[in-house]
């Protein structure tokens, strides 16, 4: 074990586990801990995107708000000058020789934006006569001075702890004491804090919905869903209708599948990482409720070059076919996905929607596609894939970032805000913290969000059952087949119906 000190880390630690750079045993021992989340890069170590992983818990500050709370924006947006502010350029990697090898989440804000936040950003996208009574999760974020962190690609580990305090002050004794304490904690020599020693009390409730009525037969034993695939099918088609008569150009449409929970929910997340691993899969502990994502789609990161200015990259996806156990038929299958104009479009499409987001906040011609539809293959599916880039503004903050283009377009459509009202208006119940994001903004000052597709939400209802909720959808064109769609969605659910069904 090694200590080094330099820029804004007071304490980094390079551990030897013997040769284990999975942070799942960490996990195993800490999870218990307040608001404990793990940025998991479960798959693809070999490219950047699935590189680093991150785990930590107990944050110094925490800040949730539900959709009938005030606008937590302002927070986050905050939070995210204070803490540029605490990382003068010069200190940033690779200008810093003492933490240029790190990984770049030394701590900081980390969290979810859940998909209806986005009303706070547009408020004509709230509904003014719904007759809903619970809450709606927006936003859960902590600020952490501490965090285990894993590079994939050197099989190395560090334990980083910053010192950072509630009021965004840096000390060192007090990053040493974190550091030991934490290592005590892993050992499992000490007591675990509770939900009640948050230093910052800037929270609010976030009470269930109760479970949806099931409205089809179910194909999977005790799943239910918002829809039947005939009146999935219908939406579609709707959609396609919509499409024809100038309404929109694209439009995301999911159903939501509902199961009891019968197990807890870092069992549920140990299996589905196991069954279908991702490059930004995450399990977060957001108080009220658990987001477990085996997610494959990057939204948003921030890196710094050698001149100090910011990159950032969006890897919007879309495009879906299976991936099989036969490298022949995977061949096929994603060579007639390569060819398709639909799915061609589909992306095309999400690619100039945050081309426009990005220049929102980016500098005058820095926004580029770099990489434009190609193939990708994971766990179970193979997608079309394309690359995004920009320079951030000099004075824009990660906060400015997510409010230009949260949120991610290939989860919603175009024109966003007109696909977002047909998406409310057909499928009739929020989305919760599925196809919002969850990420990290450092104190390094790189960033990363991803979007969550394949994501099951844990909660208890107000009968006091614990249920997982788990949305699978795609994108509709007019070129959208509704029977082909409607089975699109069910080839995305494989690998959670999987690893949810084998649960308890």
């Amino acid at each position: 074990m090694t200590s080094r000190n330099g820029g804004s880390i007071h304490v980094a630690r390079e551990l030897d586990f013997g040769g284990d750079a999975d942070l799942a045993w960490v996990f195993d021992k800490l999870h218990q801990l307040p608001n404990c989340i793990w940025l998991d890069s479960a798959s693809d170590n070999q490219f950047d995107r699935g590189r680093y992983s991150f785990l930590s818990a107990d944050p110094v500050a925490w800040c949730s708000a539900d959709m009938d709370s005030p606008d937590p924006w302002p927070v986050l947006h905050e939070w995210c000058r204070k803490l540029q502010h605490l990382v003068p350029p010069h200190l940033v990697p690779p200008h810093d020789e003492a933490t240029s090898d790190l990984p770049p989440f030394w701590g900081g804000i980390a969290g979810l934006l859940a998909y209806e936040s986005a009303w706070w950003l547009e408020p004509s996208l709230r509904p003014t006569n719904s007759p809903r009574t619970d809450p709606i999760p927006g936003l859960a974020i902590g600020l952490y001075d501490w965090t285990f962190a894993v590079d994939h690609q050197t099989k190395q580990t560090w334990l980083l702890s910053t010192g950072l305090s509630e009021t965004f002050d840096l000390d060192r004794h007090r990053a040493i004491e974190r550091a030991d304490q934490v290592m005590r904690w892993l050992d499992g020599d000490g007591s675990y804090p509770s939900s009640s020693n948050l230093a910052d009390a800037t929270q609010h409730d976030v009470t269930s919905q109760p479970p949806p009525k099931p409205q089809r037969d179910p194909r999977n034993e005790g799943v239910t869903s918002n829809f039947t695939d005939d009146s999935y099918a219908a939406a579609v088609q709707d959609i396609v209708d919509r499409i024809c008569s100038g309404d929109s150009f694209q439009v995301n449409l999911a159903q939501t599948l509902t199961h009891e929970a019968t197990c807890k929910p870092e069992e549920l997340y140990t299996r589905l990482r196991a069954i279908n691993p991702a490059p930004y899969a995450a399990y977060f502990d957001a108080g009220d409720y658990h987001v477990l994502s085996s997610s494959p789609e990057g939204f948003l990161q921030v890196r710094s070059d050698d001149a100090g200015d910011r990159s950032v990259v969006t890897r919007p996806i879309k495009g879906t076919v299976a991936k099989t156990e036969d490298d022949q038929q995977n061949e096929r299958l994603g060579a007639v996905l390569l060819a398709s104009e639909k799915d061609r479009a589909e992306n095309i499409m999400i690619v100039d929607l945050m081309r426009n987001d990005l220049s929102r906040v980016c500098t005058d011609e820095s926004v580029q596609v770099t990489k434009l539809c190609e193939l990708e293959r994971y766990q179970s599916v193979q997608h079309l894939v394309s690359t995004v880039r920009g320079t951030l503004d000099s004075d824009a903050t990660v906060a400015d970032l997510l409010a230009a283009c949260f949120p991610g377009g290939s989860i919603t459509g175009a024109p966003k805000v007109e696909a977002m009202r047909t998406i409310a208006h057909l499928e009739r119940r929020p989305r919760g913290p599925y196809c919002g994001s969850l990420g990290y903004i450092s104190l390094s000052g790189a960033a990363d969000f991803n979007i969550l597709i394949r994501t099951v939400t844990q909660r208890t209802v107000s009968t006091g059952e614990s249920i997982w909720e788990f949305p699978v959808g795609g994108g509709i064109t007019a070129r959208s087949n509704p029977e082909r769609e409607t089975e699109e969605t069910w080839v995305k659910a494989a690998s959670l119906l999987e690893a949810i069904t084998s649960a308890g």
